[in-house]
């Protein structure tokens, strides 16, 4: 989540930094300490999110493990039939849009599931 926002930040940054610290030197240091701030807080979101995923993937409970592939198949399903032209015709081309955002994001978080799954696997073990 912090990810999206390093790049947006970052000329705002800049930008201030700038105004308020005439050394150039010390302006860089300082935007350097942010970005590393704003990383070592991206990593430690993303290992809460890895520690869930881990903990739903080692769980024993077969809908516990399963429910995001089986919501990624739902939301690729509705998007084939879309495509197909068996969904409204009056649908607006927002929803479907964001369906696909929703597609997006979810295969990449169905990627890190599959990391967690196969990292707990091996810690069980």
């Amino acid at each position: 989540m912090i990810a999206a926002l390093i790049p947006a930040l970052a000329p705002v940054l800049n930008n201030v930094l700038n105004k308020f610290v005439g050394d150039k030197d010390l302006a860089a240091k300082i935007e350097a300490d942010m970005t590393l701030e704003l990383m070592k807080y991206e990593s430690k979101e993303l290992d809460a999110a890895t520690a869930i995923i881990v903990a739903e993937a080692s769980s024993g409970n077969w809908l516990a493990s399963n429910w995001r592939p089986i919501t990624m198949l739902t939301f690729v399903t509705l998007i084939v039939l879309h495509w197909l032209g068996f969904t409204s015709e009056n649908l607006p081309e927002a929803q479907v849009l964001s369906l696909l955002e929703i597609v997006k994001v979810g295969l990449g978080g169905y990627v890190l599931g599959r990391s967690g799954e196969k990292i707990a696997k091996a810690m069980k073990k």
